[in-house]
């Protein structure tokens, strides 16, 4: 792709208001289906936003080695996921793609190599929250993935690469969990909003007050941060989506929380809403 390519991508995508960026904690695939306070959550941010031209979803659940941005015209519904009723497999979200922003990307975040994915599609860390935003799913989708060989402060810096498509009607959402052990789920309370074990209050409590006083390096080293957050975050994949999502904010945006439960004992809905 040549510079004139490029600068035709760039206008097509017209100039508008600074979007928005979202951090939104997807939790169980059943949100998709299922009536909840959470879910209200998602309707009621995208009431509160401008209705976007595309978005570009950075999901938990698409975690590769290097970097891939999906391309393809007509992304899939990917049901990856198992043991869960017949009619969550059912769900479609028919949102088209967009080749055009995909290169747009590409081309934004070099020198780092972005391969353009014509096999993956929408995986439900994307769709099962979307839908619920935007339910006609009349709104292009396109996801970028998760370089899992990376270090956070890595993917925090490759994140303000992405700055300029806020310009341009773009939402940008990194959706994943900041506390997420499936091992140590309470069964019992599964479905118990505020429950929550000792080590994930205090988890909460201490993202919550990084996330509120600005402080991004203490989320961005939190494998430093004591037992807790060893506890809230045994694996990078739900967590780093905040990352971006973080990477993205300018020092004078609001960062406000919506969704900001426990349930599960170790689970968090915690969401973010930047400008």
């Amino acid at each position: 792709m040549n510079l004139n390519d490029l600068q035709n991508i760039s206008n097509e995508l017209n100039n508008s208001e600074k979007m928005p960026v979202l951090f939104l904690g997807h939790g169980s695939p059943m949100n998709a289906i299922e009536e909840n306070q959470f879910v209200q959550g998602f309707r009621n941010v995208a009431k509160e936003i401008p209705k976007p031209s595309v978005i570009l979803c950075i999901s938990a659940h698409w975690f590769t080695r290097g970097t891939k941005v999906t391309a393809m015209d007509m992304p899939k519904t990917i049901h990856d996921f198992g043991g869960f009723p017949q009619a969550l497999f059912d769900v479609q979200y028919p949102a088209p793609g967009n080749p055009e922003l995909a290169h747009e990307t590409r081309e934004l975040l070099k020198p780092v190599l972005v391969e353009e994915d014509h096999n993956w599609g929408l995986d439900h860390g994307a769709w099962s929250v979307i839908k619920h935003m935007y339910p006609n799913a009349d709104i292009p989708v396109i996801q970028l993935s998760i370089d899992y060989t990376k270090p956070p402060q890595y993917h925090f810096d490759l994140a303000k690469k992405l700055e300029k498509l806020r310009e341009k009607g773009i939402l940008i959402i990194g959706s994943g969990n900041i506390v997420h052990n499936l091992r140590m789920i309470d069964w019992r309370n599964i479905n118990t909003v505020g429950t929550g074990w000792d080590w994930a209050i205090e988890a909460r409590e201490k993202t919550n007050n990084w996330l509120l006083d600005g402080n991004f390096q203490n989320l961005i080293d939190y494998q430093k941060q004591g037992t807790s957050l060893q506890y809230a975050i045994p694996t990078p994949d739900h967590y780093l989506p905040l990352i971006y999502s973080l990477g993205l904010k300018n020092k004078s945006e609001d960062l406000v929380l919506f969704n900001d439960d426990l349930i599960g004992g170790s689970l968090s809905m915690t969401s973010v809403k930047i400008g």
